[in-house]
This record gives C-alpha cells, sequence and structure tokens, in this order.
C-alpha cells in the first residue's frame, strides 16, 4: 500500500483503511449522521469521522467499495472531496487495450471512475481526493502493458507535445510502411504473378529455382516480420504472457503462424505431411504491410479529429503590447498579468479577457458567437482573448489570464467533452471483454476443424483459415466507433458555439421531447426598451418623451431606463425637474420645463382625474402583443400612451420554427401573468406555458414538464435558473449568462442566439446516429466476415478468405469508421441550411 497516502492496512492486517474528505459538516450531529450513513454500507466494518480534520476514517472488511461510501455520504446530505487526473497512454491499438487499461486502474485502491478513450488515448480518472499517488497509477498502466505520460501543466503546451508525440509516431509508422512495402512488393509479385501467370511460374522457376526463392522470400520476409513487424511482438507478447490478448496478439499470432510454417516448408519440408509443402511469406509480409498502412492511415484520420482542438490553440495570441514603465512593449502571453493595461492595434488577437480603458474599435467575436459581424468596443466594453481587432486601436485591463480566460475555459471544456464515455460504449466494454479470447477460441476450432474435417492437404487448409480468422478479427473499429464520432461532432459543436460539458449530455440531449425556455434574457433580450409612444392630438412626441425622460431620470424601475435610453438615442434632452414625487405601484409624477408632468398606469390617471378612453383602442392592440401600456399626462391632459416591453430576440422566432421541425415540443416558463406569456406563446408558437412561476418554482415547473415520461431539456441564463438546468434532463445555459447557470448547464450555448439550441440537438441526433453506424459496421463485419475466414462458404463454390485479404479488410474497417466520423465535421447546422436557402434542416451528418 506503499502507492497510496491516504490509504492502508489495519494493524491487524486485515481490511483496507481509507480516508475521506467530508465537506459540509458543522456540528456533532453532522459527524454523528456520516458515521450512519457509512456504517450501513456493505463491507464496511468501522467508519470514524473527526469534525475538526473533517475526515472520515473507514476501515473495509474484505473488498473495498469506496464509490458506495461516497454515495452514502453525499446521500446524507455532505461532500466528498474528489479529483480528476488525465494521463496520456502510449500503444493502445484497439478496444481490448482501452478495456484492460481500465481494468488495471480501477484496481487501484482510491480509484473511483477510469474512462479510457482510445482516440484522444487518455484515461480520465476520479479518485478520492489524496488517496492515490501518481506512481500507483502509472504502475498499473505499465503492468497492462502500455506507457503512461503526464500531460503538461499549460494547456498549449500539453498540446504541444501531445502533438509532437503523434506526428514522432507517424513517421515512425511511414518509415516501418515504406521499408515492409519496399520488401513485400518482390515476394508479393514473385509469388501472386506465379500463380496467375502460368508462363511466369515457368520462368522464375527455371531462371531462380525453387529452393533459392523460397530462401529470397525467407530473407525478405523475416526483415518485414522483425523489423517493421516487431512493434506488434512489443505488444502482444508480454499480453499474451500476461493471459490478456489483444489486437497485437493477434497480428502476431497469425502471421507468425504464417511465417514459421513457411520456415519450416523452406528449410526442413521432410518434417511435413507429404502434399503440405508450402510456403506462406507472401501472407505474413502482406498482413504486416497492410496492417501498418492501417495503423498509418488511421493515425492520420485520428489527427483529423482533433483539428477543433488545434484551431482554438490557434486562436490563442502568443504575446501582448503591456504597459511597463509608461511605455508599451511585447510580453510574452505567460507573462501578461490581471491588472496589466494593454494595449490593441488594428489587426491584433485581443491576448487576455479585459475590459476597455480607452479608444474604440469593432472586434470579430466569430470564433464565441459564431455571428461574423463585428462587435463594437467602447469604454467599460469586455473583450475576449482570442478574438481579433479590426480597424481601430484600444487599451483595456486584463481580468482574466492563463487558465482563467474564457478561450481557456473553452479549450478544457471541449477537451473534456472529447475525452468522455458516452453511455452507450457500455456494450462495447463488455462485448470487448471477452472478444479477443473468442477470436482466438475459434481460431483454433477453424484450425482444428480443418485439420480433421477438411480435404487434403488439410493442414495447409487449417493453417490458411486459421490465420485468417485471427487477422480479420481486430477489435480495432470496436474501439474507435464511438470516441472518434465524439471528437468530431462536439469539435463541430464548438465551432458552432455549442459547447457539451460532458458526454452524457451529447447523448441524452438526442432523445429530448419538450424544449422548457425561460423567457427574459433566453426568449426575450433582457433588457426592456421603448416599443411604443402614442401622443394625443396637439402635443408633439419629442418634447414628450423629452419631458418623460426628465421626470424618470429619478426613478431606478426598469421602466424608467428603457424610457431614457430612447430619449438618449433620439438625441432629445433630460431636463432639470423639481418636486419629484413617487407614489409606489401607480406611478411619478414631477415639475420641468415649467409643467406638471405625470407617468404611471391607468390606475393612476384615474386618480388623478384624467380620462385614458382615448387609447383603448391602441391599448387594446397592445395587450394582443403582450406590452402593458402606461399613461403620460402633461399639466393634467392626457399627453400620450408608452408600452415598454422586453423585445423578442430577433432569432427566437426562426428558433422556435426549428425545434418545431425537429419534432419537438416548446415549453415557456415565466413569472409574468398567464394572460400576457399566452399573448407571447401565441406569437412565437410555442406549445405549452407554465406562468406566474416564481424564481424557486422553475424546478417544479420542469418536475411537471418531464411527467408521463417526457425527456425535458431546460435553457436559461440567470442566476435563478441553475437549479431548474440542474433538475432538467439536459441543461442549455445561454453563455452570455452568469457563471453560475453555466456552471449548472450540460451544455454551454457561447452566443445568446436561441437558434445555438436546434444546433445542438440536431448535432446531438447526427452524432449518436453516426455512433450507431459505425458499431453496426464495426459489429457486423466481425459477425459476418469470421465465418467466412473459418470456411463456411468452401462448401459452397470453394470460396475461402485469403490471409492477406483478411488483413486488407481489417484494416479497412477502422478507415471506415474513421472516415464515417470526419463526415460529421460536414454537419449543416440549421441556420447555416436556412441561411442557404435550403430547407430547415438538410443532412444531419
Amino acid at each position: 500500500m506503499n502507492a497510496l497516502s491516504r490509504s492502508s492496512r489495519t494493524a491487524d492486517g486485515e481490511g483496507l483503511r481509507q480516508s475521506f474528505r467530508i465537506e459540509g459538516m458543522t456540528c456533532a450531529s453532522c459527524v454523528r449522521r456520516v458515521e450512519l450513513a457509512v456504517g450501513k454500507v456493505p463491507g464496511v466494518k468501522a467508519a470514524s469521522v473527526n469534525l475538526a480534520t473533517e475526515t472520515a476514517d473507514v476501515t473495509f472488511d474484505g473488498a473495498a467499495d469506496q464509490a458506495a461510501v461516497i454515495a452514502a455520504i453525499r446521500t446524507a446530505g455532505y461532500g466528498v472531496a474528489t479529483e480528476t487526473v488525465e494521463i496520456e497512454i502510449e500503444g493502445m491499438t484497439c478496444a481490448s487495450c482501452v478495456r484492460r487499461v481500465e481494468l488495471a486502474i480501477a484496481a487501484v485502491p482510491g480509484v473511483l471512475k477510469a474512462a479510457v478513450n482510445l482516440a484522444t488515448e487518455t484515461a480520465t480518472i476520479e479518485t478520492v481526493s489524496g488517496a492515490v499517488a501518481p506512481s500507483a497509477l502509472d504502475a498499473a498502466i505499465r503492468q497492462a502493458g502500455y506507457e503512461p505520460r503526464r500531460r503538461a501543466a499549460a494547456a498549449a503546451g500539453g498540446h504541444d507535445a501531445r502533438q509532437e508525440a503523434k506526428d514522432r509516431e507517424l513517421r515512425h509508422l511511414k518509415r516501418d510502411l515504406a521499408v515492409a512495402a519496399i520488401l513485400t512488393l518482390p515476394i508479393f509479385v514473385l509469388e501472386m504473378g506465379s500463380h496467375a501467370i502460368p508462363a511466369f511460374h515457368h520462368w522464375v522457376l527455371a531462371n531462380i529455382g525453387q529452393q533459392q526463392l523460397y530462401v529470397t522470400f525467407f530473407l525478405l520476409a523475416t526483415v518485414v516480420q522483425f523489423g517493421p513487424g516487431l512493434r506488434f511482438y512489443r505488444k502482444g507478447l508480454p499480453a499474451l504472457f500476461r493471459l490478456a490478448p489483444e489486437m497485437n496478439s493477434l497480428v502476431i499470432l497469425g502471421s507468425t503462424a504464417a511465417w514459421g510454417y513457411s520456415v519450416v516448408a523452406t528449410f526442413a519440408p521432410s518434417v511435413l505431411p507429404a502434399g503440405t509443402v508450402n510456403v506462406y511469406y507472401e501472407a505474413s509480409a502482406v498482413i504486416i504491410t497492410l496492417i501498418l498502412l492501417g495503423r498509418f492511415l488511421e493515425a492520420k484520420a485520428k489527427g483529423r479529429t482533433s483539428e477543433a482542438i488545434k484551431r482554438l490553440m490557434g486562436l490563442q495570441a502568443k504575446s501582448a503590447r503591456v504597459e511597463r514603465d509608461g511605455a508599451f512593449v511585447d510580453v510574452a502571453l505567460e507573462d501578461v498579468q490581471v491588472g496589466d493595461v494593454i494595449q490593441v492595434r488594428p489587426g491584433d488577437k485581443v491576448p487576455v479577457d479585459g475590459v476597455v480603458l480607452g479608444g474604440s474599435s469593432y472586434v470579430d467575436e466569430s470564433m464565441i458567437s459564431g455571428e461574423p459581424v463585428p462587435v463594437v468596443k467602447g469604454d467599460g466594453a469586455e473583450v475576449v482573448g482570442g478574438t481579433i481587432n479590426k480597424t481601430g486601436s484600444f487599451t483595456y485591463r486584463a481580468t482574466k489570464v492563463g487558465a482563467d480566460t474564457l478561450l481557456a475555459q473553452i479549450i478544457r471544456m471541449v477537451e473534456a467533452a472529447q475525452g468522455s464515455k458516452l453511455p452507450i460504449q457500455a456494450m462495447v466494454d463488455k462485448v470487448t471483454a471477452w472478444f479477443v479470447p473468442a477470436v482466438m477460441a475459434a481460431a483454433a476450432l477453424t484450425f482444428l476443424a480443418w485439420l480433421f474435417l477438411g480435404p487434403e492437404p488439410a493442414l495447409t487448409f487449417a493453417l490458411v483459415n486459421a490465420v485468417a480468422v485471427l487477422i480479420i478479427a481486430c477489435p480495432c473499429a470496436m474501439g474507435l466507433a464511438t470516441p472518434t464520432s465524439i471528437m468530431v461532432g462536439t469539435g463541430r459543436a464548438a465551432e458552432l458555439g455549442v459547447l457539451f460539458r460532458n458526454g452524457e449530455a451529447l447523448q441524452t440531449l438526442k432523445g429530448t421531447d419538450v424544449v422548457a425556455l425561460d423567457k427574459t434574457g433566453t426568449l426575450t433580450a433582457g433588457r426592456p426598451e421603448l416599443t411604443d409612444l402614442v401622443v394625443s392630438e396637439g402635443f408633439d412626441r419629442d418634447r414628450v418623451l423629452s419631458l418623460v425622460a426628465s421626470v424618470e431620470a429619478h426613478s431606478e424601475h426598469p421602466v424608467a431606463a428603457a424610457i431614457i435610453a430612447a430619449a438618449k438615442a433620439d438625441g432629445l434632452p433630460v431636463q432639470a425637474i423639481d418636486g419629484f414625487e413617487a407614489v409606489p405601484g401607480f406611478g411619478v409624477k414631477a415639475r420641468g420645463g415649467g409643467q406638471e408632468i405625470a407617468v404611471g398606469a391607468d390606475r393612476y390617471m384615474m386618480q388623478l382625474g384624467i380620462g385614458v378612453a382615448g387609447f383603448a383602442e391602441q391599448a387594446a392592440v397592445l395587450g394582443r402583443k403582450a406590452r402593458t401600456p402606461l399613461y403620460a399626462a402633461v399639466d393634467g391632459r392626457l399627453a400620450a400612451m408608452i408600452a415598454v416591453s422586453d423585445p423578442i430576440k430577433p432569432t427566437t422566432p426562426q428558433a422556435i420554427r426549428a425545434l418545431h421541425d425537429l419534432g419537438l415540443k416548446v415549453a415557456m416558463i415565466t413569472g409574468d401573468n398567464r394572460r400576457t406569456a399566452e399573448a407571447i406563446a401565441a406569437e412565437l408558437g410555442i406549445d405549452e406555458v407554465v406562468a406566474e412561476v416564481l424564481p424557486d418554482g422553475k424546478v417544479d415547473a420542469v418536475k411537471r414538464l418531464r411527467q408521463g415520461g417526457r425527456v425535458v431539456s431546460f435553457v436559461g441564463d440567470g442566476i435563478n435558473d441553475a437549479p431548474a438546468l440542474a433538475e432538467a434532463d439536459v441543461g442549455l445555459a445561454i453563455g452570455t449568462g452568469t457563471d453560475v447557470a453555466i456552471e449548472s448547464a450540460d451544455v454551454v450555448l457561447m452566443s445568446g442566439d436561441l437558434l445555438g439550441v436546434a444546433n445542438a440537438i440536431a448535432l446531438s441526433k447526427a452524432t449518436i446516429r453516426n455512433i450507431r453506424q459505425n458499431l453496426f459496421w464495426a459489429f457486423a463485419y466481425n459477425a459476418s466476415l469470421i465465418p467466412v475466414a473459418a470456411g463456411v462458404l468452401y462448401p459452397f463454390g470453394g470460396t475461402l478468405l485469403s490471409p492477406m485479404l483478411a488483413a486488407g479488410a481489417m484494416a479497412l474497417s477502422s478507415v471506415f469508421v474513421l472516415g464515417n466520423a470526419m463526415r460529421l465535421k460536414r454537419f449543416a447546422a440549421p441556420r447555416i441550411a436556412a441561411a442557404a436557402g435550403a430547407p430547415s434542416f438538410t443532412p444531419a451528418e
């Protein structure tokens, strides 16, 4: 147990003692509650909780079920400190490798969960905080036959190191493939040419001789087998010795069997039965060459699946012009600190996040919002690192640097989503756990069946068909089917401004039945605007608006801000007033410009003895538009009717139509009165309305929508949306909203555009469909071709599958899966399809 920092054996040597850090305890009753909860977990011998150190020391009687202990503590209402580490792993080639590494890591005491991703070649490990030393994890991975490599702390540096390692591996594969191909070509041409062209066969025997030909084949094939093919032995042999065979094991068994049989036929033919002296050097060499070709194409394709991360990394500036001692100088990006004043010139990338101090410009923020139109930036505006400055120049103060910048957070989110494991992967894991041993058993059975039941030369048939079974059944495609689609799908989503925080959301989102939308800030702009100003006869619009804005300047009501903003936008003056008086629930009044001005609801006008019947028709129209009218009176006469509302975002109607095109029901959750809410719903075509909901009632609203087994996705942006985001099957946060809402969500929409919801759901459907296509191909391919390789079609026309074709088909299966996953890069989002004039939803792949 020396590998554990907080785990140990008990004094009597029986059972494991594990320490857990507890969060949220405040008193002795908390201690008692935790001890009772933990004590009820099966396998727990004793539990002692210390309030001062906030730890629980748990002694297990036999196997330690740490996950059950943590679940019990959390059920009791307290938190358990856990930590997540990522380790890169070299040498994995197939789904069985993934399974083996996961089992090895999971067996380390203190590990709660391990997920290994073949496409990204990483392991994401959740451990009890402080319980597992890095060396214990590394040792477990090495024990399984693979090499761990710690990720660099800095995102960019870590990515560079990974990319260098991948580039190096690609160069080695290219070299080995070239050597193998050059040496295999003569064998293939001479051997297969002799079979295909009788005259060429006679020429070869007459000019070279059979024995000399066999020796030449032996020399060339041996170099291929133990030169470029040595990589398969380095991984496959240890796995065989551990009784845990994997893809490399199948390759070496098949190719070595063909090569070894040929060596015997070349140098000791007398030991073989009569009629079985044949050589299969071309099979062994071609197997190695084709599998190397498959690995090379696979490595290139896997490199393309992570292009989204590469592009995000490329958005980062390399340096910044920072004020130092009164002058602006160029410094490395990592040297920028919070509070530094930075100068941005035309064409520069904004180095880090901050707030503009002086100057103005237009900034291209399409990498965040997906919107191509540059955004104007002036004093007080926020700027984001990685965006591109256009024409002007400005200075700003850095507020977030390094790993805290929005771009760094986006990169982490995309990497986390790409490295996650979907629930659908559980089926693959179950199959691959026994797949390779089953294939070896099938190959052995094939050999014995042909040896004892097959035609002469039985040994030859037995060897060739057994080798074909071993080679064609490598489970590479199974291991790549899910993670490659996730990588490409989440990368494409990031390009569209949709960030999946975890893989489960990617799978769950496609099953959405109801999309529940918060109104303010989600359907609407989130800021009131003056929408209507109708003046009575004899009054000037600008004069009335100026007087009303002058009075409202002394009010803190949101309506006041909208009126003042409208006056400023029209260049109207805000005048000095006196005698300001606010009547709560009614309105305000004051004197300004030598006149009495009153602004308020109809009941305020009635209190003042001013009739509003003259605007009855217009008020009815506003009511149908879900706008509440206010009235202004000047010197006791009704001067104008005013309406202020939170306007619907321009893209909201299109987004609602897009969701309907996906076959979804749309619900609105709002605190508005039912009449107003239903008017908005009717205007937008929303199917269900949950109105008059208090801020803390949104969770209950989500639960009600979920009745009947419906899957509900909730979209919100405010602090009060966080509980509902967490309660929903999938929570989608508007990226322009609060940090709390974003942290509570499963999916983040980087722009405030509601079309991102339709994008996310459509992409989720496309990605899961792509995964299912890959899995169908991988499983159906093996299920159909293993029997063919075993020779079941031989009685029907003498059809057999040669080991060479088996190797080519095996390589093709992985390339097919990768190629299919790459189709997601061409996913046409709803907004893109609509912009192109195509139907709302073009291919979702």
